[in-house]
């Protein structure tokens, strides 16, 4: 596996232990980007800053921050006073804790990095092994980019992996949801685990591919072509009646059997 050219570089740091590492994306943008263009001309629009008062286009210096505190009432901050709560430059991923890794809730997940070993790395295996054979996470913070993190440093094969973690505050808490009352019988029972039992798998996240995405790149190659394509409409599917849940899931054994 190629990961390319690494974003950041530091230390994996907990106790007295120093692991030099490489920090490369674990995902990248799949969609197909789109520009505004001029239709009379197709030549691309650029994005301007226009006072919603005057219609006046306002130039970069007289541009300002402010912070809405209500309705058309705002502060102004200045950028000496955001820069005074710039994160201190860092190479260092502190571990604070290992925590069994199921504990944390994926809603907490935002974004995944793999992590290379860098220069003499001798401790990296070992910290997979630990990690993976124990099934457990690093709690860890570190700066990057003018930003602090908090995030969760665990194992993909022979690989680090770190994640960035949202805060707290950002997770909504769901209520549980009113159940509706409906009495299932032992052969409902038996036949919906049957057939849960016969769709379960691996996970093969290759067999699940973005037909948008994808549909939008042969428009594209089509109409650079100067042919056209046949959009397929989406299929609606109805709720199953309560009455009908016996019957519904035998039809469904029958067709995964």
């Amino acid at each position: 596996m190629k990961l390319g050219h690494a974003i950041w570089d530091g230390n994996i740091v907990f106790a007295s232990v120093a692991v030099p590492v490489k920090l490369h994306p674990a995902v990248r943008e799949g969609r197909v980007q789109f520009h505004l263009l001029h239709r009379h001309d197709l030549v691309k629009l650029q994005r301007q800053m226009v006072c919603a008062y005057d219609g006046a286009m306002v130039p970069v210096e007289d541009q300002v921050r402010g912070f809405e505190l209500e309705d058309g009432k705002y502060i102004l901050v200045d950028p000496a006073d955001l820069k005074r709560f710039d994160p201190e430059a860092s190479r260092t991923i502190e571990v604070h804790e290992f925590v069994p890794a199921r504990q944390i809730d994926p809603v907490y997940l935002e974004y995944s990095y793999y992590l290379e070993p860098g220069p003499h790395a001798e401790g990296y295996g070992a910290l997979v092994t630990a990690l993976s054979d124990r099934g457990l996470a690093g709690v860890c913070t570190w700066t990057m980019r003018k930003r602090s993190y908090v995030g969760a440093l665990g194992t993909g094969g022979k690989l680090l992996r770190l994640y960035t973690l949202r805060h707290a505050g950002e997770v909504i808490t769901a209520a549980v949801p009113k159940m509706p009352v409906a009495a299932l019988s032992a052969r409902e029972l038996k036949v919906g685990a049957d057939l849960i039992n016969q769709m379960t798998g691996r996970f093969r996240p290759r067999q699940f591919e973005d037909k948008h995405q994808e549909q939008l790149r042969k428009l594209i190659d089509r109409k650079a072509r100067g042919r056209t394509i046949r959009v397929r409409r989406p299929r609606h599917v109805a709720p199953t009646a309560p009455g009908r849940l016996l019957e519904v899931l035998e039809a469904g054994l029958k067709r995964v059997a």
